[in-house]
């Protein structure tokens, strides 16, 4: 199968540090290059791939000061004057890549790796394409809309997480992003009632919010004592805080749509104290790899009840549920039931002419998120 896929600017494909999506997408493409398939990744110039690769930036775009809305639509235009060369084209970006799919007669699937809402929830309605989400959670907060390819969960490469089925070191761990939907605020709470050593990781996205926040409320609470902040860490030092933790905290007040952390943190045998929210109920295994809890005293309970968690079972149901084998298997079905769904409209644009409408339909507000494509409800579920 001829296959296209578009993954942001943003990060370089496969991230160095944080970069969820782009790990996802380095774990897709190079599998389905592993069974065979004509891949061509439209990504960074940075990025590393067994695929061809076609570069829409010489670097990833994160810190830069480049015009990141254009260079991506630039991204997104480029995959799609060859659309004819594919047999289907696989999108992960965000907006361009939302707005693009009536300008090509190749079918697209887009995966939605955040939450539509607000302003993009118009966009997403008027989308013609096919879209999967990658939680049942994430699922059920979408309108019905046709072509609906359903849910594939995300996955990791098992083999690079090497677990601690032993003893633990006599921390909490926090992983996540300096963001308060994230609950970094709150695993504070939580260590300082308990009397625990709290490490802390995760990127900061200055410029917004977050870096407001975390200047007010997380920030004058580090004393690199009891509560310490290491930065973001990178792929080697993000596996060794994994492996050494009591157990990661994700106290998280938002919709989280799946949350890959979380299952890297129980790869490596650290079980999950996680909040109700978003996709953690089918991200953790209550009882088994972690515990589901409601608020900070279902949390700081929970963490008394730790060693009840076999880092061996943590381990295992990673391994069952979230390994990239499976992911890839349900991605080719759907690949597979699509072209059989799909009729294939004859594309008349120019190259110029794809450019000028794309930029039109670029909305004036441009939101980072990751959108959809869709299958006939029902096809795949």
């Amino acid at each position: 199968m001829r296959i296209a896929i578009i993954a942001p600017l943003e990060i370089r494909v496969p991230p160095v540090g944080y970069g969820g999506t782009e790990l996802i997408v380095s774990h897709l493409t190079e599998e389905l290059v592993r069974r065979g398939h004509d891949v061509t990744l439209f990504a960074s110039g940075d990025s590393v791939t067994n695929a061809k690769l076609v570069p829409g930036s010489s670097h990833f775009l994160r810190g830069s000061n480049l015009n990141k809305p254009a260079l991506g639509l630039a991204n997104v235009v480029r995959c799609f004057d060859s659309a004819d060369e594919f047999d289907i084209i696989h999108n992960h970006t965000p907006v361009e890549g939302f707005v693009a799919t009536n300008f090509a007669k190749t079918p697209m699937l887009t995966t939605l790796h955040s939450k539509v809402e607000g302003e993009l929830l118009e966009l997403f309605c008027r989308y013609s394409g096919w879209y999967n989400a990658i939680s049942y959670s994430a699922k059920s907060l979408l309108p019905d809309k046709e072509r609906c390819a359903g849910v594939v969960y995300n996955a990791i490469d098992c083999s690079s997480y090497s677990p601690n089925l032993g003893l633990r070191e006599d921390y909490l761990l926090y992983f996540s992003r300096m963001s308060e939907e994230k609950g970094p605020h709150i695993a504070i709470e939580v260590a300082k009632r308990l009397g625990r050593r709290l490490v802390m990781a995760g990127n900061i996205n200055w410029g917004t919010p977050d870096e407001d926040f975390f200047r007010d409320q997380v920030l004058p609470q580090v004393d690199n004592d009891r509560i310490i902040y290491v930065g973001e860490a990178d792929a080697q030092q993000k596996r060794e805080l994994l492996r050494n933790a009591s157990c990661l905290l994700a106290p998280i007040i938002w919709s989280e749509p799946f949350g890959l952390f979380m299952v890297e943190a129980q790869a490596c045998g650290a079980p999950v104290i996680a909040f109700r929210q978003g996709a953690a109920p089918e991200v953790v295994c209550h009882e088994r790899s972690g515990f589901i809890v409601d608020d900070v005293d279902g949390m700081a309970q929970a963490v008394s009840k730790i060693e009840a968690i076999s880092p061996y079972e943590c381990r295992t149901f990673v391994e069952e549920k979230f390994n990239i084998e499976r992911m890839v298997d349900e991605y080719l079905r759907v690949y597979e039931s699509i072209l059989l769904a799909e009729s294939r409209p004859v594309m008349e644009e120019t190259p110029s002419v794809l450019a000028r409408d794309l930029m039109n339909a670029l909305p004036a507000t441009h939101d980072g998120f990751h959108t959809a494509a869709s299958l006939k409800e029902g096809i795949y579920s």
